[in-house]
């Protein structure tokens, strides 16, 4: 892939109102050629995607999915702006996709890190900041050290920053906006559950020989 400048990547999220790493990729695939690049952001679906963020999506349907030997189900709403959308075989598929990811991905608890709570990011910087392969650090170096760390363990909690379990080469949130891009239409993953089977009971555990003494003393 050739190399791409920061102005042309500008340039070309400018007149697409794609992601700046959509355009990055889309000039590295075509060797900096700016109008192959657009056309292969059309192709991907993803040229425009971002302009459609700002609208409301108040249409959509609730998915689900049940994994293999029903010991895992997911529960997912996603929306777009028209029920005639939401009923198309794209949108579907994404439903589908989705909650299927959720359900391959059991530490994922939040749909993006814009949602994470402070009190969670609070504690993991808390956590990490008493990290013991810290002590004797400079301040300054801990607290760059501690941002790389939670950024990387904020999005190991966040849906949309997922890679795509059918193509590792794409984010959830990628995937979401080319499927936007090419139905035309605002999507937005609002919420899931993941259930699964047997989770907070508990479970007394038994030692075995301590049950087979106390049989052979009854």
């Amino acid at each position: 892939m050739a190399a791409v400048s920061a102005k042309l990547v500008k340039e070309l999220r400018d007149k697409t109102g794609a992601g700046m790493m959509d355009c990055k990729k889309a000039l590295a695939e075509t060797s900096g050629d700016t109008t192959k690049a657009i056309e292969w952001l059309r192709q991907k679906g993803i040229a425009s995607a971002e302009k459609k963020s700002s609208r409301a999506a108040a249409e959509g349907a609730i998915g689900s999915y049940i994994h293999t030997g029903a010991r895992v189900g997911v529960l997912l709403e996603l929306n777009c702006e028209t029920d005639f959308v939401a009923r198309g075989d794209l949108f579907q598929g994404l439903l589908r996709d989705v909650s299927m990811q959720v359900a391959a991905c059991p530490n994922v608890e939040y749909v993006s890190t814009d949602d994470i709570p402070q009190d969670i990011i609070d504690r993991e910087k808390s956590i990490e900041m008493g990290r013991d392969d810290l002590d004797g650090k400079p301040e300054q170096m801990k607290v760059k050290i501690v941002e790389g760390r939670i950024g990387k363990r904020l999005k190991e909690l966040s849906l949309l920053d997922q890679p795509f379990i059918r193509d590792s080469s794409m984010s959830v949130a990628d995937l979401v906006k080319e499927v936007a891009g090419k139905i035309g239409e605002n999507v937005k993953v609002r919420r899931f559950t993941r259930y699964t089977l047997g989770e907070g009971i508990e479970i007394e555990q038994v030692d075995f020989a301590t049950e087979v003494a106390s049989m052979t003393n009854s």
